[in-house]
């Protein structure tokens, strides 16, 4: 059984699909997904559509992100910031237009089932952006650090290569896990559309909600398979662009 991880899917559901094709996805495979599955491209209802299929045939992880936070307080009839609209939002409110009561609930009902964070039988953290308390993740006071916090990642890129776990400068928080995965951040705002490693954190957010591949990774090989770059596959749509 291979442990595939996915990062932020944004709406993309052609490239999802491309991606599970790619990867030659079977029933065996444990699915984790990092979250930011819905506003950017068109169809982000149909995202969630295809990650509860998901869910019926393989083992699955879900991962809450941001966007994911946004879009259930949205469904709950919750006061939306007019920056949600701006960021990817309307897409979302589109693609839901299309939907009958019944599908919503039960979409509501699926976003509230996502985690903030999990951790593996090897001491990975799968997280959607990371997290900040120095004595780990379960002594965090408010939840939405895990799927806003960009300073984990900020922190990795900002380390000089030859600081390694050991030595008096290696931070305290990396310490804490064998390896951690998350998305939040596209690797393209350092040139990348393919997931980039820092000390022992990868990113897998390549892009799509922009310009960038969707990406699945195995996690114990490091082997990864992306879609096509999602403009080539919504070539009428502008994304979060």
């Amino acid at each position: 059984m291979r442990t595939l991880i996915f990062g932020d899917i944004h709406g993309g559901l052609r490239a999802l699909e491309q991606a599970i094709e790619r990867a030659k996805i079977t029933v065996e495979d444990h699915l984790i997904f990092l979250g930011d599955y819905v506003d950017g491209w068109s169809e982000s209802a149909e995202v969630i559509d295809k990650l509860i299929e998901l869910q019926k045939s393989n083992k699955t992880t879900f991962i809450r992100g941001n966007h994911d936070d946004l879009v259930q307080q949205w469904l709950e009839g919750k006061e939306m910031s007019p920056k949600w609209l701006q960021h990817g939002g309307q897409s979302t409110i589109d693609s839901y237009s299309r939907r009958s009561k019944e599908e919503i609930k039960a979409h509501l009902d699926f976003y509230k089932t996502f985690k903030d964070y999990h951790i593996d039988e090897h001491n990975r953290m799968f997280c959607h952006a990371g997290f900040q308390n120095l004595n780990g993740p379960e002594h965090e006071w408010h939840t939405t650090v895990f799927f806003w916090d960009r300073t984990l990642w900020e922190m990795v890129c900002a380390m000089r290569e030859d600081i390694v776990e050991g030595d008096a400068l290696y931070p305290k928080r990396l310490k804490l896990f064998s390896e951690i995965f998350i998305g939040h951040t596209p690797t393209t705002r350092i040139n990348k559309t393919t997931p980039v490693n820092k000390a022992n954190v990868w990113n897998l957010d390549t892009g799509a909600a922009f310009k960038g591949p969707l990406t699945v990774l195995d996690v114990h090989t490091k082997e990864y398979w992306q879609s096509d770059p999602l403009p080539a596959l919504y070539p009428n749509e502008n994304g979060r662009n």
